[in-house]
């Protein structure tokens, strides 16, 4: 098998020496992340335009299939709050046929990504550009549920930020006061029993056994619980979309022609590129509770598999999910048998309990996001702002506002383009040449030479400091040092090779000291080396002023 091709899923690695204590621990952990994603995925499917089933069967399928062919041992996968104004934006533009159409091409692309080995450079992604772009999609759910939260009376809601506000303001007195109560009270119960009862479980232990119930549950169970006993008139799921099947849905092939897919390249890879970020950022923060190391290209090819196949049977796009992944790693996870666990969980609740579902409120669902989306935004960043420089807080500011006003794939864009500038700056600036003084011992009584020393890295956005050189050439020799230059780009060698041009034009001595490792392999492979007479290339400046001392005692240069 090619080493560019090696597909070999954690679970493989997992199951060694696997028991029946591991297995009890990854069944209790599996039941208790299933608990947890039963709300988040109706929830989030429903906030992305969609039924609620199709979060539950993408988190079933998709939840399934990256457990069983992941390259984490813990991570979970299912429906995300990220990928909500997408999947929202791509339903309102193109339709469902074509979401089904994109969420496969991004499958492709994922699984593509995986193959080419391009996992580990999702880490070089600027930390600026993910909390801007974390921070603006949290702010869009906030505001995507603030219809549900007050009750309003909306047919059809816009997919773009200014659209929302419009149309939210304009039905603002079709306020619906029970519900609005209802969801404060719901958001109240959550936020408590999230936050206040692990500090009263450390007073009173007997507490604690409650601690292992999720707040989204208790909330949506107190607010089903007092909207059938007070006969509240909000909206429910049952009201809105009818009642969850009890089964899961059949393969089903859309309307495929490649003109529409051609349209679809854009939406898909932003789909793609947003399920990699999301995916291995979670994998790593499991890493770092559960003391391994994730295999970044397996569990991109995992995601892809996982996001092309769950489409076809009613499914969203899926990724790695942070708040399902701590709790499955919080409640003693050992093996990717957890993740199997919490689908099969899944499973169950929608063979047996899927009628009950439709009496829950979709007030409390919008309590639940507006909490998951608080919770999922890094607020903290803002305020940490006047500790950086104005780059940095440009660039983060910058993808913030484009993600909530314009367009995620366009927030990103601009994001990366101003992070590679300002690195391109810095370290053009960190690159510099400084002039041998001639009080320098070997320099001294040499007429006609100069000696420059070169630090950091020669490339395209420095070679200035070569033509700056090359426009001040002394009459001898020139020696450069470059001992310290650990890297030299195609631009940076094309620079050296036009001052060696000159210096050969000019009869002036071109002496290099210090070459080694990658400077000295593509000054070889370019060319440089064959401009430079072998006595002029030498190991340190020492070396290299007495060599210019020669050329300074021999005349001038003929050739």
């Amino acid at each position: 098998m090619s080493a560019s091709f090696f597909f070999r899923p954690r679970l493989i690695d997992a199951l060694r020496g696997y028991d029946s204590a591991r297995l009890s621990r990854d069944v209790g952990a599996g039941l208790t992340v299933g608990v947890v994603a039963l709300p988040l995925a109706m929830a989030f499917a429903i906030a992305s335009g969609l039924k609620p089933e199709a979060g539950l069967f993408t988190a079933i399928i998709a939840g399934l299939l990256i457990s069983l062919l992941g390259g984490s041992r813990v991570q979970i996968g299912g429906p995300a709050g990220a990928f909500i104004v997408i999947v929202y934006g791509i339903l309102e533009r193109y339709g469902l046929a074509n979401l089904i159409i994109a969420t496969a091409l991004s499958g492709v692309m994922l699984f593509v990504m995986g193959v080419m080995r391009l996992g580990t450079l999702i880490r070089f992604i600027p930390v600026a550009v993910v909390i801007g772009f974390t921070n603006g999609i949290a702010v869009l759910i906030m505001v995507s549920q603030i219809k549900d939260f007050f009750g309003l009376s909306v047919s059809s809601m816009p997919a773009d930020f200014f659209g929302i506000l419009r149309t939210l303001s304009a039905q603002w007195s079709t306020l619906n006061p029970q519900a609005l109560l209802l969801a404060l009270g719901s958001l109240a119960l959550i936020v408590g029993w999230q936050k206040g009862l692990p500090a009263l479980a450390r007073q009173w232990g007997w507490l604690s056994r409650l601690t292992i119930i999720p707040g989204s549950i208790v909330g949506l169970v107190a607010a089903s619980v007092a909207c059938q006993m007070l006969g509240l008139q909000v909206e429910t799921i049952g009201s809105r979309f009818g009642s969850i099947p009890n089964s899961l849905p059949s393969l089903v092939w859309p309307d495929f022609s490649w003109a529409t897919a051609q349209h679809l390249l854009m939406p898909a890879s932003t789909l793609a590129m947003l399920g990699a970020i999301e995916s291995l950022l979670c994998a790593r923060i499991a890493d770092q509770m559960f003391g391994d190391r994730h295999d970044a290209n397996q569990e991109l090819m995992a995601q892809g598999i996982a996001n092309f196949v769950t489409p076809f049977f009613g499914g969203m796009p899926a990724t790695g999910t942070i708040a399902r992944t701590v709790t499955n790693v919080k409640n003693g996870a050992t093996s990717p048998m957890a993740g199997v666990v919490h689908a099969l969980t899944l499973l169950a609740v929608i063979l047996v309990a899927a009628p009950l579902a439709n009496s829950i409120p979709l007030a409390a669902l919008s309590a639940i996001l507006m909490f998951v989306a608080w919770n999922m935004g890094e607020w903290h960043a803002f305020v940490d702002l006047k500790q950086f420089r104005l780059p940095y807080r440009a660039t983060l500011l910058s993808v913030f506002v484009l993600t909530v006003v314009v367009d995620l794939t366009v927030a990103v864009e601009v994001g990366l383009m101003a992070a590679c500038l300002t690195f391109i700056y810095r370290i053009s600036n960190l690159t510099r040449a400084e002039a041998v003084s001639h009080d320098h011992p070997d320099l001294q009584g040499q007429s006609g030479v100069q000696a420059h020393r070169m630090y950091g890295a020669l490339f395209f956005g420095a070679v200035k400091l070569i033509e700056a050189l090359e426009d001040s050439l002394p009459e001898r020799a020139l020696v450069i040092d470059l001992k310290n230059l650990i890297y030299v780009d195609s631009s940076g060698a094309d620079a050296l090779l036009a001052l060696a041009r000159t210096c050969r034009q000019r009869h002036v001595a071109l002496i290099l000291c210090g070459l080694a490792h990658q400077p000295r392999d593509i000054a070889s492979r370019s060319g440089l080396l064959d401009l430079v007479a072998p006595a002029h290339c030498v190991a340190d400046l020492a070396a290299g002023l007495a060599a210019a001392r020669l050329v300074s005692q021999a005349g001038p240069v003929t050739a």
